[in-house]
């Protein structure tokens, strides 16, 4: 029988949240802003682990210590744009991290009747891990800050019928805008980026030549990333920027060519 401290505390609402770390109720129930000054929102009064069902995105400008995900955890000495999805696991780490910034967390239903409802699932970082967030230079840092601030504007004034719309157009904008710094970060980080491209074309030699495609079929995506120690998500991302395909495109082109290579 499993542990009770093991089990992941599941927050069900913003404002429940809200109280366990000792902030106000949110402005609205479906959408909060948080901006946490020289560390004075107490994060250690979360839990070990723990699970939301709604989005968060969170911009910590210089974190440092530790971050879990899943059971790996991660150091950081820089900050960086990070993504959870609903239904995540997640944990603080055991260090004194430094975690100033925003931190915007947003419900599904808030989305309910929008496009934005069924295309934020297009939007594959919500499903990287959190060793690879989205690093900002300058300039992005401060487009990524006047777009918290717009919502935080719109959330503190008075709520009217145009609210939601202006609200969901800030947050596309945000994820547009992320979209667009993660394929800069592939170019800019290109290196790390070829060494990891190198490693998988070396895992897929060695499963071809092994001939454990014939006992085990071709490779997933789920394993090629395990494998890599990435998430399948940046894994496929990835290699779209760098070679036009995605990851399960790539493992079929390798397939044909080690086709090729027997003929």
């Amino acid at each position: 029988m499993k542990k009770e401290e093991n089990i992941p505390c599941k927050f069900e609402s913003l404002s429940e949240l809200h109280w366990l770390i000792g902030l106000p109720k949110p402005l609205h129930p479906l959408i909060s802003l948080v901006e946490n000054k020289d560390n004075k929102i107490d994060l250690s009064r979360l839990p070990g682990s723990f699970i939301h069902n709604f989005y968060k995105i969170s911009y910590k400008k210089n974190l440092s210590g530790k971050l879990k995900y899943g059971q790996s955890y991660y150091d950081f000495t820089e900050g960086g744009l990070f993504f959870t999805a609903p239904n995540q696991v997640s944990s603080i780490g055991e260090t004194n991290e430094d975690h100033s910034g925003f931190t915007l967390l947003f419900h599904p239903d808030l989305l309910a009747g929008y496009p934005l409802a069924k295309k934020i699932k297009q939007y594959g970082f919500f499903s990287y891990s959190v060793n690879e967030a989205l690093h900002l230079s300058d300039k992005e840092k401060d487009t990524i800050t006047s777009i918290f601030k717009n919502i935080d504007e719109e959330l503190q004034n008075r709520i009217d019928d145009f609210s939601q719309d202006v609200i969901i157009s800030q947050i596309e904008t945000l994820l547009n805008y992320s979209n667009r710094f993660y394929k800069r970060q592939f170019i800019t980080r290109k290196p790390a980026s070829n060494d990891l491209l190198q490693k998988l074309e070396t895992l897929l030699d060695d499963y071809f030549g092994n001939d454990k495609s014939l006992e085990q079929g071709l490779p997933t995506v789920q394993y090629l990333a395990e494998t890599l120690n990435i998430s399948p998500g940046y894994l496929s991302d990835m290699l779209r920027s760098l070679t036009g395909q995605n990851a399960q495109q790539h493992i079929h082109h390798k397939l044909i060519e080690k086709a090729k290579e027997k003929i």
